[in-house]
């Protein structure tokens, strides 16, 4: 999976490229690349394209980009418009990007991905059915997993010193105990020096 990478789909030709904003290739290994040149990925051509529309992007250009994916073997295209909420597709049959009607409920064949658009936006679902969070979804829960991880840690102190505090109680009532243990020796000792048995007492 890569994200605003450049992608090179012509072995020698550096003029045609494209850029999607998110791009799936299955069959080749992980790992970083600053471009994605197809003719040293065994020559597989990404098989999924994402592109977001921004409100700057004409018509023109999404056609141009519709007919690079065409031309070079993308299995499935998705673009998503925030703005309009809305979510076109196309899948490859019989080497041709066809349009995907309707898009809402669509399960992606290569993915298995399902895409929903109710009214807040657009949200995608895992095979095991599991919505993908968004990114500010993403933040909160870990703003709220650290939170929760300096409560547990402020707890333990909090229980570490009122352990320490029960401890030094315990060691002063040692001491309290052991100096009265060493008082009444020594009035014993002082007892028996008058011959009077500290026992009969």
């Amino acid at each position: 999976v890569a994200a605003d990478l450049l992608w090179y789909p012509v072995e020698g030709r550096p003029d045609i490229s494209q850029a999607p904003d998110t791009m799936v290739i299955f069959g080749r290994p992980k790992g970083d690349r600053l471009s994605y040149i197809q003719s040293r990925e065994d020559n597989i051509a990404p098989q999924v394209v994402f592109e977001i529309r921004s409100h700057n992007d004409s018509q023109t250009k999404m056609n141009k980009k519709f007919s690079f994916y065409q031309r070079y073997g993308v299995d499935e295209y998705y673009v998503y418009d925030p703005q309009t909420n809305e979510l076109e597709g196309w899948q490859r049959l019989e080497g041709i990007l066809e349009p995907i009607e309707p898009m809402e409920g669509w399960t992606s064949p290569r993915l298995g991905v399902r895409f929903e658009l109710p009214e807040e936006g657009l949200e995608i679902y895992r095979p095991d059915g599991e919505r993908f969070l968004s990114y500010s979804e993403i933040n909160a829960q870990r703003l709220l997993e650290r939170r929760r991880a300096e409560q547990e840690f402020q707890r333990a102190e909090q229980e570490s010193e009122r352990a320490e505090q029960e401890f030094q109680r315990a060691e002063q009532e040692a001491l309290k105990a052991q100096q009265a243990a060493q008082r009444s020796q020594l009035l014993a000792a002082k007892l028996r020096e008058l011959n009077i048995d500290p026992d009969s007492i």
